[in-house]
């Protein structure tokens, strides 16, 4: 992704060449195709871009509109032909984006944010009246953060310049730690007080030194679609899923796909290959990077990527995951860690997956993040049974409410007592142990942020929205909150896209009836039945992945050998985010394979290691006498103090 940085400062005064040249040795590495900047009373603007896109290497950014408005756009744009007919003075295929968005603007404003479809970041500032505009597509998938202030406002695309500038040691946000150990932190968030995150679907308006936070667009509860047979359904779906992977081929050089072996990775990977043999793909290559681990017993991908590489006729680049140093435990990374997302980046992993993208000549990496949650990955009947009770059509839940007990061999009264419990406050059902805050948090640490501990759930409401569109949006939050959690590539510099995440295909489930996505003996039923002759039906008929214990198990007994000795220096306990003995206990407990909520644990032990990794950089409050060794982060600690 390219990368854009601005630095507004009300007094009219222009930031030194030093502070920039320092900037811009954060930035070079994100960007590194070509170099941009714009400077004006008190505004200067630095654009990095990594050019993916034979339309991307014709670009100029920042780019000035006519009427004197400075856009940045850092994105991909998906109705790029729509646009061109009705903006373009002269149509081309070989309009760039920028010049798209920008007339967009001119023409309609902020009401063109929702006209964008796509992936996108971008910024706009007006001279003439004094104000920025920040926005982002309606997913949040590339990142723009902003720090306002009374002298300045600083935003970027990427953490590491805000951070390390910062103009005095970094407060942690305790609301963003406590959202990654529960269910990732809200879109608004970064780690930092001070520092804000441009929440999806949204532009924060800047001007007279405040800012405003708006929402352009979201989904419509009453858009329903509806067809008479099922092959109608699937022909829709087919069209759209492909549809959205040929908009994310994009790209003048190969493009890199994960391919792990289960149904969402498999389907893209299928998919793009037949709208390659048909000539339509823009891509040149298609590349694909498997992970597998042999220690780990319910984790036997090999078979199942396997079966798609022998389709394709074309094997991948395989990266063994069992005896690699997975875990950073101690934060002791050479490189500034601005998230615990980006702890571990000098990983064993990461150096040959880079390796494989360099190699390959990759820019762009398809990745298949939101499938479960866009095409019914829970096998679940709840949602369908809840609308039928909402709409009062009874007897048709009767017949449902039957169909399904017997597929599950449970009383259908259970299934009803399951249905209705959304709808009651948690005071009187209480909460699921699984979601409960873990016992070894600060007690005041979990009152104070209880909720994003549980990942800020609500109750579903009787009147308004279908339950099964109330679950959706819920549903689609999360996966917002756990992109907003991603660390931007920059070794190598990488686009990351997401087919499931389309607007067009995700609007288009969430307007099908629910007995579409799932049905009894079959979750994602329409995705198995529209992909039934593309995909194998090893992969399309295979059981849900295990989730992955052992190897984080291992991990933990044999890097943190002495927990007691471990625990003595844990800055998360001077923080007052865990109480130390409950700590230990639990570390001690998976030692001896005791019941242990071990993805809350291994979250919470990368909190710990990213304070570390900023304790030894010098800017955490309240964290340097636990780590005393600054070296390996020196250059980011001199820069916050001189500046």
């Amino acid at each position: 992704m390219s990368v854009q940085f601005g630095h507004w400062c009300f007094a009219g005064d222009s930031p030194s060449p030093d502070y920039l040249a320092k900037v811009d040795e954060v930035l070079s590495p994100y960007g590194p195709d070509r170099h941009g900047s714009y400077c004006d009373r008190g505004v200067s603007l630095l654009f990095y871009a990594l050019n993916p896109t034979r339309e991307s290497h014709t670009e100029t950014q920042p780019y000035i509109t006519p009427s004197g408005a400075v856009v940045m756009w850092d994105g991909r744009l998906d109705n790029r032909r729509e646009l061109i007919c009705i903006l373009a003075d002269s149509p081309s295929d070989g309009t760039t984006d920028i010049s798209l968005v920008a007339a967009a603007y001119q023409r309609w404003g902020t009401e063109c944010f929702p006209r964008l479809i796509g992936d996108w970041a971008m910024s706009v500032w007006d001279p003439g009246n004094r104000s920025l505009l920040l926005a982002k597509d309606y997913m949040g998938i590339r990142p723009l953060y902003y720090s306002s202030g009374t002298h300045r406002i600083v935003w970027c695309t990427v953490l590491d310049p805000l951070v390390a500038l910062f103009e005095k040691k970094l407060r942690l946000q305790e609301e963003y730690v406590a959202g990654w150990i529960g269910l990732f932190p809200a879109t608004h968030l970064s780690p930092y007080v001070g520092i804000d995150s441009v929440p999806p679907s949204s532009f924060v308006h800047l001007k007279n030194r405040r800012s405003t936070t708006r929402r352009y667009w979201d989904f419509d509860p009453c858009k329903k679609i509806r067809y008479r047979t099922d092959l109608e359904y699937e022909e829709h779906f087919r069209f759209l899923f492909a549809q959205s992977v040929e908009r994310r081929l994009r790209s003048d050089k190969p493009v890199l796909a994960e391919l792990s072996g289960g149904m969402d990775s498999s389907s893209i990977v299928c998919i793009a290959d037949s709208i390659m043999r048909t000539g339509s793909g823009a891509a040149p290559r298609l590349d694909t990077v498997s992970y597998f681990d042999n220690s780990e017993p319910n984790w036997n991908e090999r078979p199942f990527f396997a079966r798609v590489e022998e389709k394709r006729g074309r094997a991948g680049c395989h990266i063994e995951v069992s005896s690699s140093e997975r875990f950073d435990f101690n934060g002791q990374s050479h490189h500034l860690a601005t998230s615990p997302g980006a702890v571990g980046s000098e990983s064993r992993i990461r150096r040959e997956f880079a390796a494989c993208a360099t190699a390959n000549g990759n820019r762009v990496l398809l990745s298949g993040t939101g499938g479960d949650e866009v095409t019914g990955g829970a096998p679940t009947p709840s949602p369908e049974l809840r609308d039928l009770l909402t709409r009062g059509r009874l007897k048709a839940l009767a017949h449902r409410l039957k169909v399904w007990a017997l597929n599950k061999r449970i009383p259908w009264f259970y299934l009803l007592l399951e249905s209705v419990r959304d709808f009651l406050p948690p005071a009187v059902v209480g909460v699921s142990e699984w979601r409960r805050p873990p016992d070894w948090l600060n007690p005041r640490f979990v009152s104070a942020h209880h909720e994003a501990l549980l990942g800020y759930e609500s109750r579903l409401k009787l009147f308004g929205p279908l339950p099964s569109f109330q679950q959706n949006r819920s549903a689609l939050e999360t996966v917002r909150r756990q992109l907003g959690c991603n660390a931007p590539s920059s070794n190598p510099p990488l686009e990351k896209r997401y087919p499931y995440l389309d607007r067009d295909l995700v609007e288009f489930m969430y307007a099908i009836p629910r007995e579409q996505v799932i049905r009894p003996g079959q979750r994602r039923s329409l995705l198995r039945r529209a992909l039934a002759e593309i995909v194998p039906d090893e992969l399309l008929n295979r059981k849900r992945k295990a989730f992955v214990s052992r190897g984080v198990r291992a991990a933990i007994s044999d890097e943190l050998a002495d927990p007691s000795t471990f625990c003595n220096s844990l800055i998360v306990f001077r923080l007052e985010i865990v109480d130390r003995d409950k700590f230990e206990f639990a570390l001690r407990s998976v030692r001896h394979s005791s019941e242990v909520p071990v993805i809350a644990l291994t979250r919470t032990l990368l909190v710990e290691s990213w304070l570390r990794n900023l304790a030894r950089c010098g800017l955490l409050i309240g964290g340097n006498e636990a780590v005393p060794d600054p070296s390996p982060c020196e250059a980011h600690a001199s820069f916050s103090a001189e500046n």
